[in-house]
């Protein structure tokens, strides 16, 4: 599921850029696809209410990709609602 997480990232970082070359879009959806696909074998072989809330590290790549790649700017706010997703997982996923 984190590598559908990376790709569905990595697939609307290249749509992003693909708003000036069409290239971008066709990596674009490659990548969104491949994750697509991977989430539906993830969710084949793992409880929903596990496997998707892993799909919240997209928002952590996005953020990675937004500073490195887009000069955004991690502010305290976005970090912490990181921070805050990552523990909803962390609680989601452990049974009891």
């Amino acid at each position: 599921m984190l590598v559908s997480a990376f790709l569905t990232a990595t697939g609307q970082l290249f749509w992003k850029w693909g708003l000036t070359e069409w290239i971008y879009l066709g990596i674009g959806f490659l990548c969104y696809g491949l994750g697509a696909i991977l989430m539906i074998k993830a969710f084949a072989l793992e409880k929903l209410s596990v496997a998707y809330p892993l799909m919240c590290a997209s928002y952590v790549f996005a953020l990675i990709y937004g500073y490195f790649l887009l000069g955004e700017e991690i502010t305290v706010q976005k970090l912490a609602a990181v921070v805050l997703l990552g523990i909803g997982v962390t609680l989601t996923s452990v049974d009891r």
